[in-house]
């Protein structure tokens, strides 16, 4: 049976993407408004409470206001924004966070995408912390780049237009609306310092923790992380050795998966994580089908990038 998709916030980057991957799929039917009508109320509400399941793309005061508009008990929810990632009364939509998330989400009608710097941060750490090689009471650092596309239409043409820009740091007053999610995802009583920056790429995304223990830890983290994600789909685990640099391409392909590397000293007692992803992928859009995919019952990875 065909279910009906309405994306709120379809002309954006994500809405596009996350449109994309589900072109040609016969099991959902998109619900489009004509462009004249997209900021329509009574139009969006309508398109709001017919659909099986509603997609929203917009930023976090639209996103509640779209929330409050859905009236139809029947209507499932993802919501891209920031909004939600912290609400109790919603499911964390990270099916490879911990055992059970998957079904918490399978069984849930508001899910909340995660965000493109949580999901590698999360993925490296929370494993780690769930059996005790980090404490929950550590003082973590986390520094990451990404590609401009995960700014919007505006970085989008920022970069586009400025080609001399080959560093762009930001969230320099500590306070990134993403360090909430990561702190309770991780289940860290501290919050992580953030240091996010943009380079010059259109997609990608390398998220690094750096980490230092008394005794070598190496290999416990590696096999921790291995058996956190063993049979998954998605995510992959390597241990790096002998590699004298990591790169980000401007000719990367998009992708859905995420690839996670421990490096280490040769004493095993300093790690430096890293976390590979596309920021559009399973940073964002790729994550949204995955997630509709988990609560349509359809095979997790249907229609994407693998």
């Amino acid at each position: 049976m065909t279910q009906t998709v309405f994306i709120d916030g379809a002309a954006g980057t994500t809405g596009l993407e996350i449109a994309e991957r589900l072109a040609g799929r016969s099991e959902f039917s998109l619900i489009a408004l004509p462009d004249a009508e997209r900021k329509d109320a009574a139009r969006r509400a309508e398109a709001l409470n017919s659909a099986d399941f509603v997609i929203l793309c917009l930023p976090d005061a639209a996103a509640i206001e779209a929330v409050a508009m859905v009236t139809n008990p029947a209507v499932r929810i993802i919501d891209a924004s920031t909004a939600h990632r912290v609400a109790p009364d919603w499911a964390y939509g990270f099916p490879e966070l911990s055992a059970g998330q998957r079904e918490a989400i399978a069984a849930s009608k508001r899910v909340s995408n995660p965000g493109c710097y949580p999901t590698g941060f999360l993925a490296l750490v929370a494993p780690l912390v769930a059996v005790g090689i980090i404490d929950r009471g550590a003082r973590l650092s986390v520094n990451a780049v990404s590609g401009y596309s995960g700014g919007g239409k505006e970085l989008i043409a920022r970069f586009e237009a400025d080609e001399d820009i080959g560093f762009r740091s930001y969230g320099l007053n500590l306070a990134h609306k993403h360090v909430p999610e990561m702190t309770k995802g991780a289940g860290l009583v501290h919050a992580p310092i953030f240091a996010p920056a943009v380079v010059p790429v259109y997609r990608g995304m390398l998220v690094e923790v750096p980490l230092g223990f008394d005794t070598p830890t190496a290999d416990a983290a590696f096999d921790a992380l291995a058996a956190h994600f063993e049979g998954s789909a998605l995510v992959s685990v390597r241990r790096a050795v002998d590699e004298s640099e990591l790169l980000l391409r401007k000719s990367d392909e998009a992708t859905d998966r995420m690839e996670l590397m421990l490096y280490a000293s040769s004493d095993g007692t300093q790690l430096r994580l890293v976390a590979r992803l596309d920021n559009l992928g399973k940073g964002a859009s790729g994550a949204c089908v995955q997630n509709l995919n988990i609560l349509a019952g359809l095979p997790e990875t249907a229609g994407l990038r693998v």
